[in-house]
């Protein structure tokens, strides 16, 4: 996992703390959504991390005129054998790629709700389940952006992480445009894979044996129902959102080397597992407040456990 990281952060420069959430993600089993302006990286990264690991990967390209079934698959009539045959569409991977998730209507968006939550796919009334692991990376344009249709509440629930990718400090895009000098348009470095899926499966397992202490459950327990009770939110954060939290958390101190869980990382994977959960009340969206900056008022609120 280590070799992973340094392979991604040598790759795609500027984005050191997002990379590690995401992989972060990928180690607890949870999907991403990566939102940012176009042009910062958000699909190079991606593909990198495909390309480092050995496993099946497949893009989608959300436009306003994508259909469920191209993303799940049809039933087909084969003439040639004279009987109906299931095509699986490109969710069969593991890792999936919904670039541009915003730009198609939620009908269509609402095709990955069970592929996300359940880890399978329904084509005509028959259930077929998805590769083992399979993690969905979506990315999408800022909400205000024209031609974007906002993603449905259940839809962002199924997201374990929400990161928000910025512009690049002035050195850090200096190196950007030196790294890719000596590349023609279109072309692109050649990665070797460094994580084979049995190797991730391995890892995974591991997670149950990082401890989690009671006072940190109960720290984590407070955090969202804390977000229930401010009138600054319509809704606050869920069940769901206090497991994608724990999770996160042991897959965290998992990654810095350690068997158990502390306060300091359920407040590193609070802000991106609870960001796109939080809905705003209208006057405090009017005042240019942040759920974001809710996030912070609350870990600040709750007394941290010793």
């Amino acid at each position: 996992m280590e070799q992973l990281l340094v392979e991604m952060e040598k790759h795609v420069l500027g984005q050191g703390r997002n990379i590690r959430l995401l992989v972060t993600a990928l180690l607890a089993g949870g999907h991403v959504l990566l939102e940012g302006v176009p042009g910062i990286g958000k699909t190079k990264m991606v593909r990198t991390l495909a390309a480092l690991i050995d496993g099946e990967y497949r893009r989608i390209q959300f436009t306003p005129d994508l259909m469920p079934s191209d993303i799940t698959g049809n039933v087909v009539f084969n003439m040639k054998q004279q009987e109906f045959e299931t095509i699986k569409g490109p969710v069969f991977a593991n890792l999936l790629l919904a670039d541009e998730i915003n730009r198609t209507p939620p009908r269509t968006q609402a095709a990955l709700l069970e592929a996300m939550e359940e880890r399978q796919v329904t084509i005509h009334d028959k259930t077929y389940p998805l590769p083992d692991p399979f993690f969905v990376i979506a990315t999408q344009n800022p909400v205000d952006y024209e031609g974007t249709y906002p993603l449905p509440e259940a839809q962002l629930d199924r997201f374990l992480f929400k990161l928000n990718l910025t512009y690049p400090s002035h050195e850090e895009e200096r190196n950007v445009m030196k790294a890719h000098s000596p590349f023609f348009a279109g072309e692109a470095e050649i990665l070797q894979p460094v994580l084979t899926l049995q190797q991730l499966r391995e890892k995974r397992r591991q997670l149950a044996d990082v401890v989690i202490d009671d006072a940190i459950i109960d720290y984590i327990t407070t955090l969202i129902r804390k977000t229930r009770e401010t009138k600054r939110l319509q809704l606050g954060a869920s069940t769901r959102a206090g497991i994608a939290i724990m999770m996160a958390s042991k897959a965290w101190a998992l990654l810095e080397g350690r068997q158990y869980v502390t306060p300091d990382d359920v407040k590193v994977v609070a802000g991106p597992a609870l960001r796109h959960r939080l809905i705003l009340a209208p006057q405090v969206e009017l005042e240019g407040g942040t759920s974001d900056h809710i996030i912070q008022e609350t870990l600040a609120a709750v007394p941290v456990p010793r």
